[in-house]
């Protein structure tokens, strides 16, 4: 328990271990609010957030309530390391998008510590999302996978288009194909054509059966 400088109030001062922030200042404020949410409602304002650190401030005359609050707030910090990362920390931690959290979600390269239910201010059904382990979200971190996996997905998005791409002038090869043969003024088909007709089908086939393999 520490005075400040005029006397006029309590004070005491905690530092988030950065194995709790990760780097970020997102995660520095859930930490502060889910430790703030374990005090009691006429403490909660006493408690501040500032630069990675916690200061808690009463007046002289709330001694016994400072001492009661301080306590909790130190309890509160046992273990906070494990604290589970929720959706919008992590974006934060590891610089991504929304699109890339689902993404990397769905196919099990960001793997999933459970899920959390939460009602929000004006929502009458509960909202459910994923977790996730601080300490795999560091090691994704310390080991730089964010980039390899967009070299990764970039890779595959290129493979997708040249595939859609080779399938389309397929669609159309075989399309044309398959059109009658325009017919001479005696009803007779066009020998040029019916050629033109043989070469582009054995072209389509020759795509298919070699290249696409």
């Amino acid at each position: 328990m520490n005075q400040d400088a005029n006397g006029a109030e309590l004070v005491e001062q905690w530092t988030l271990p950065f194995a709790a922030r990760l780097g970020s200042s997102i995660r520095s404020k859930g930490l502060y609010l889910e430790i703030r949410a374990r005090l009691p409602v006429a403490a909660r304002k006493s408690l501040s957030l500032k630069a990675g650190e916690l200061a808690l401030r009463m007046p002289q005359t709330a001694a016994k309530q400072f001492a009661a609050t301080s306590a909790l707030v130190s309890r509160a910090l046992e273990g906070i390391e494990s604290l589970p990362v929720i959706p919008r920390e992590i974006e934060d931690i590891l610089g991504i998008s929304t699109t890339e959290r689902h993404r990397w979600l769905k196919d099990g390269r960001l793997p999933s510590a459970g899920t959390r239910s939460v009602k929000l201010r004006g929502r009458a059904r509960k909202v459910t999302f994923h977790v996730f382990d601080p300490r795999v979200v560091e090691d994704i971190l310390d080991h730089g996978l964010i980039d390899t996996w967009r070299e990764d997905d970039a890779v595959t998005a290129a493979e997708n288009r040249r595939n859609a791409a080779w399938k389309a002038k397929l669609t159309r090869a075989r399309k044309t194909a398959r059109e009658p043969a325009p017919r001479k003024p005696d009803g007779e088909p066009s020998a040029q054509v019916d050629e033109d007709r043989f070469k582009l089908r054995g072209w389509a086939e020759f795509e298919r059966d070699t290249l696409l393999r």
